[in-house]
């Protein structure tokens, strides 16, 4: 465990104005979100539509890190580079998705828990050589009726101690990431309850296992109301009741904390950031670590055609650039008319 190493990674993590690309997406996600574009899903067009969000002009500007699937980790750019060997050139942190993806959680009906564990040591060791600074686990916790319930919380809690123990064994940041779902007609408050008590198990886990909070990122959930409530909370409500989840749960010793989207649009992620990292005396900083809400209009503008290429990028630029400013508390709903 180099903790200097561990030290520089996660700081570089959330350095100001910077947030991280989710580009992890398996390729059972890729296939629905191509042919949404009517594009066909392979690996070489993965390949291609990965290569333009990584190249484009600019981008480590705004971006710190990006966390890649383990098809993406060993894939080059069109002249051959490695995406981890360019990305680090461009002084952007390459970051892996290590868990095998959420399972029914048995006798819990609804529920489900992430597995991976089996063999992690030596995948991170291997990932480590290909450039791997950070690492994510992405655990989900659904609201319904009568769930979450205790045991799927501590057994999703027990695997993200027990991920991030062996990333920091591996001299690798690990990103925790316990994602409350909006799916459901539950209100905000009902949302705030679980996302209280998931972060709740998850530090226990976490300080059980001896985790060093230090060198640790979360990734957290907004609290919002359900994508089925018929009140949908405005965006100071959010704000307000995400950080004071926030404060009740995470230590200051944490390096930082950056947002999941989680199926909101791409505006409403960026507002709703913004009004967090504005408030005042907040204990870390707050950014994004966002997939469908940084990459949507580069995929909608890119189409699958080499053409379209420059344009998709500036689309991808113009998002990563106003969640730049969001996580510095500097964006205004109004700079989202001028079309980079």
């Amino acid at each position: 465990m180099d903790q200097a190493l561990l030290s520089k990674t996660a700081a570089a993590m959330v350095a100001k104005g910077k947030g991280i690309l989710a580009a992890d997406e398996s390729s059972g996600t890729c296939e629905a979100r191509f042919k949404s574009i009517g594009v066909e899903c392979t690996e070489e067009s993965r390949r291609a539509y990965r290569g333009l969000l990584f190249t484009t002009p600019g981008a480590e500007q705004f971006i710190s890190g990006v966390i890649l699937y383990d098809e993406t980790m060993r894939q080059k750019t069109s002249d051959g580079v490695p995406f981890a060997d360019y990305l680090a050139k461009k002084g952007i942190l390459p970051g892996i998705k290590v868990d095998t993806g959420a399972k029914s959680l048995a006798l819990c009906p609804g529920e489900k828990v992430s597995e991976g564990l089996d063999g992690l040591r030596e995948r991170l060791a291997a990932y480590f050589k290909l450039g791997a600074r950070f690492a994510k686990w992405r655990a989900v916790i659904t609201i319904g009726e009568a769930i979450p319930t205790h045991t799927c919380l501590y057994a999703n809690a027990h695997a993200l101690a027990r991920y991030a123990a062996l990333c920091q064994e591996a001299s690798i940041v690990p990103i925790i990431e316990p994602e409350v779902l909006l799916d459901g007609e539950h209100a905000i408050e009902r949302c705030e309850e679980v996302t209280e008590a998931t972060l709740r198990a998850t530090y226990a886990a976490l300080a059980a296992h001896n985790v060093s909070c230090e060198h640790t990122i979360l990734k957290a959930s907004m609290v919002v109301s359900g994508k089925g409530c018929a009140r949908q909370a405005g965006v100071d409500e959010v704000a307000g009741r995400t950080v004071r989840v926030l404060k009740r749960t995470v230590p200051a010793a944490q390096p930082g904390v950056v947002f999941l989207s989680g199926g909101q649009s791409d505006v409403a992620a960026t507002a709703h950031l913004n009004a967090m990292a504005a408030m005042k005396g907040l204990p870390w900083p707050l950014t994004f670590s966002y997939s469908r809400a940084l990459q949507n209009p580069a995929l909608g503008t890119w189409k699958g055609q080499s053409a379209n290429v420059g344009a998709a990028q500036r689309a991808f630029h113009h998002r990563a650039h106003m969640n730049s400013l969001a996580a510095q508390g500097r964006w205004k709903a109004e700079l989202e008319k001028q079309a980079a």
